[in-house]
């Protein structure tokens, strides 16, 4: 049976939902380990937090079924190709949004922040 199954817990006992607390931990500590590494302050912890559930979901193993939680909900091996390094160096092209001079320059520095894969591909870039 696929699907979602729904288990209660008392409010305030993590003893009780272990799974769900081990979870918390790990996505909490690859977050941290994301921002320490790439020096970004701590108010990009929501960007940090969902680019480790969505690297942890495709990547991370299950041992006893040899496959993601990404294989086990659609049937299929993630694709991966279009993940990118937490803050790396991007350009920003400036497509006629400003005026620009004879020798201004057509794009702008940034570094690549999180991904966003809802329906469509999106990044957030901060400028340098």
């Amino acid at each position: 049976m696929l699907g979602i199954f729904h288990n209660f817990s008392a409010p305030r006992t993590p003893q009780q939902n272990g799974v769900v607390e081990r979870k918390n931990k790990s996505l909490e500590e690859l977050a941290r380990t994301i921002l320490s590494e790439s020096s970004l302050p701590k108010y990009f912890w929501e960007n940090a937090v969902s680019t480790a559930c969505y690297v942890m979901n495709r990547v991370l193993i299950r041992l006893i079924l040899k496959k993601t939680p990404y294989e086990l909900l659609n049937g299929r091996k993630p694709n991966i190709g279009h993940l990118k390094v937490f803050e790396c160096k991007c350009y920003i092209l400036n497509n006629g949004k400003e005026n620009l001079g004879k020798f201004d320059e057509k794009e702008d520095n940034g570094f690549l922040v999180t991904l966003y894969l809802v329906m469509l591909i999106g990044f957030i870039i901060k400028d340098s």
